[in-house]
């Protein structure tokens, strides 16, 4: 028998090793200070930034799912927790009965006004100001050929987010709470 795994070469090895580091490195940095300053997990505050965006501040489960980037059972659990604290509420969608949505309360849309100026302080230590605006570009395109790979089905948002029509002072607004004139 031959061995036909086509392994890494050095450079490949290298890249790979750095981007393990960094899959490892990153959420729990970010984990980190989000409880510390919010006592929230990154996927709790990804959840409650989510709803912050929507006309409404609601959106039936399965949109949260795509927009959170994860399964319905993980995002049921995270609900769940979340709406144990008060910070978001289920309802029957008015669309669909069969369907639920999940709806941001004022608590917990006063959480994520709170938690955003830091977590972005925190995004931006470590990711965006640690590279050059070409390397946040390069980034962008990397990170897009992954996920296309990783989700050929496009069921997660991340690839389109933020979408191209949207506005960047109405997604600084939705998320600071601050008045558009």
């Amino acid at each position: 028998m031959t061995d036909e795994t086509p392994w890494l070469t050095r450079e490949q090895l290298r890249a790979w090793m750095k981007l393990v580091a960094v899959m490892e490195l990153l959420p729990a940095a970010l984990d980190h200070q989000l409880q510390r300053d919010a006592d929230l997990t990154h996927f709790d505050y990804m959840v409650i930034a989510m709803l912050s965006e929507t006309e409404g501040r609601t959106l039936r489960m399965s949109a949260l799912a795509s927009a959170t980037n994860a399964s319905l059972p993980r995002l049921s659990h995270v609900v769940s927790r979340l709406e144990k604290r008060g910070l978001v509420a289920r309802c029957p969608s008015v669309d669909d009965r069969r369907a639920t949505d999940v709806r941001l309360t004022e608590a917990g849309y006063a959480a994520i006004v709170d938690a955003a100026p830091d977590h972005v302080r925190t995004a931006r230590k470590f990711v965006i100001d640690a590279l050059t605006a070409e390397q946040v570009a390069q980034l962008d395109a990397i990170a897009k050929s992954m996920l296309t790979t990783l989700d050929p089905e496009g069921r997660f948002a991340a690839v389109t987010y933020p979408r191209d029509e949207d506005d960047a002072a109405i997604c600084e607004a939705r998320l600071t709470g601050a008045a558009l004139d």
